[in-house]
């Protein structure tokens, strides 16, 4: 498995590990309702970021395209929750447009995706 994989993996990993906590956190302090979001965008993504990862290496994704998608996906959910829990938590954002900016990118990654599958250099 190539460093760049190894490193989504890594992600995908602690992005589902942090959306679990993440709804347990929402769970318990009724003042930060914005961690609900967090916790579901990253819950959401982790998987997808393994599902997208195993079909890049079955050949269900163009290769390129298919980890500019993926890692996208990575870049997107970071962005999006950790700014919402960022918010939450220290009551300041990571930057300024980080939640939107990285909805855009996690937007931007699935239409990537689909165009990769489309692509993809076999079918089953």
């Amino acid at each position: 498995m190539a460093l760049v994989e190894r490193i989504l993996v890594l992600v995908g990993g602690f992005v589902g590990a942090a959306g679990v906590a993440l709804a347990a956190a929402a769970a318990h302090l009724s003042s930060a309702p914005s961690l609900q979001s967090a916790a579901l965008m990253a819950l959401v993504h982790a998987p997808a970021i393994f599902a997208a990862l195993g079909a890049r290496r079955v050949d269900l994704l163009a290769k390129g395209l298919g980890l500019i998608g993926i890692g996208g996906l990575a870049i997107g959910v970071i962005l999006f929750s950790g700014d919402l829990v960022v918010r939450a938590f220290l009551d300041h954002s990571l930057f300024p447009m980080a939640a939107p900016t990285g909805g855009m990118i996690l937007i931007l990654s699935w239409i990537i995706l689909a165009i990769a599958a489309f692509f993809a250099p076999k079918t089953r």
